[in-house]
Formats: structure tokens, sequence, C-alpha cells
């Protein structure tokens, strides 16, 4: 006989039913969720410090924050790129930047996956594996088109691997 059908943990109830004569319980929940629990109002200084804070011109409040930093001896924050990342309007650079970033020529460029015939699959999943040096079962999965397989290659190395992914059988373009 089955051994999980003989023991007598398994035939143990895990729901106990509720006494039906039994009241529900009523939780009252707070009005909204802090994580940090319950907190003590603000003191008086505090309060204070904020309404002589809130009095200060814009240019005044600017200089709170590096004024602290240096009092408390705090490091001084490195920033942190954006290359790469979509900002939308926030990333969106000023109009003299744009005609200095038109003369830099591009030097890195990424090779995307676009399209390939049915039957030339396997040369096309071969030849990524060799350009990124993936296992079988990551490149087959990475070769979902359109797909960017390649980053950060020079203008030659992107024109060979496009070339050879057009002899496979499948059609790439450089970004």
């Amino acid at each position: 006989m089955n051994h999980y059908f003989t023991d007598s943990r398994n035939t143990e109830h895990d729901f106990v039913p509720r006494d039906a004569k039994a009241r529900l319980k009523r939780y009252k929940y707070p009005a909204f969720y802090d994580p940090y629990g319950p907190r003590s109002p603000p003191s008086h200084k505090s309060i204070q410090l904020a309404e002589r804070i809130a009095a200060l011109s814009l240019e005044e409040r600017r200089q709170i924050g590096p004024a602290l930093q240096y009092k408390l001896k705090l490091p001084k924050l490195q920033p942190i790129s954006t290359e790469g990342m979509d900002l939308g309007l926030q990333g969106a650079p000023a109009v003299g930047a744009t005609k200095v970033e038109e003369q830099k020529e591009k030097t890195t460029f990424n090779v995307k996956l676009e399209k390939f015939d049915g039957a030339a699959k396997i040369k096309v999943i071969t030849e990524v594996r060799a350009f990124t040096n993936l296992g079988l079962k990551e490149a087959k999965d990475l070769v979902n088109v359109p797909v960017v397989f390649k980053q950060g290659v020079t203008k030659e190395e992107a024109n060979d691997i496009i070339e050879k992914i057009k002899a496979a059988g499948g059609v790439a373009v450089m970004e």
C-alpha cells in the first residue's frame, strides 16, 4: 500500500470550521498605510524650521542642500549616467546641444536581427551563437525577430556581422 495514504498526518483537517454563534471580529484599518508604523507628531522646533524654510526665496532654498551636505560632512553624490535610457521630455537636450551631438560621429553601433527565412533559422542561430558566445538554448530563445543581439560594436565589426547573417539567410541592420 502507498505510504502517502497510510500516514496519519494526511488525514488531519487543515480547516477548522468557526463557531456559528461566535461574532465576527471587526478590525479598524488605518486611513493610509505607513510602512514605518505610527510616528509621533513633529516637534515644535521642527515645525518652526519647516516654516522658516518655506519662507525663504527659491535661490536660498537651493543653497540648503549643499550647505547641509558640507555641515554634516556627507559624501559628495556622484552623477548617474543616463546614457541609453529613454527619459522622455525630461532628458531632451537644449537646442544648442543638438548641434554639438550632430557633429559628433557615432562610434559604437548595435546590430539588430529583423527577419530571416524559416528554412534558414538553424544557420542564423549558429551565426548568432558565434557572435554572442551564447549556448544553443539561449541563442534559440534570442532569435525572436526583431531583436538586438549585439551591442556596442564598431562600424566595421557591425558590417561584418550583417554580411554573415545575410549569407546565412537573415536580414540584420545597424542601429
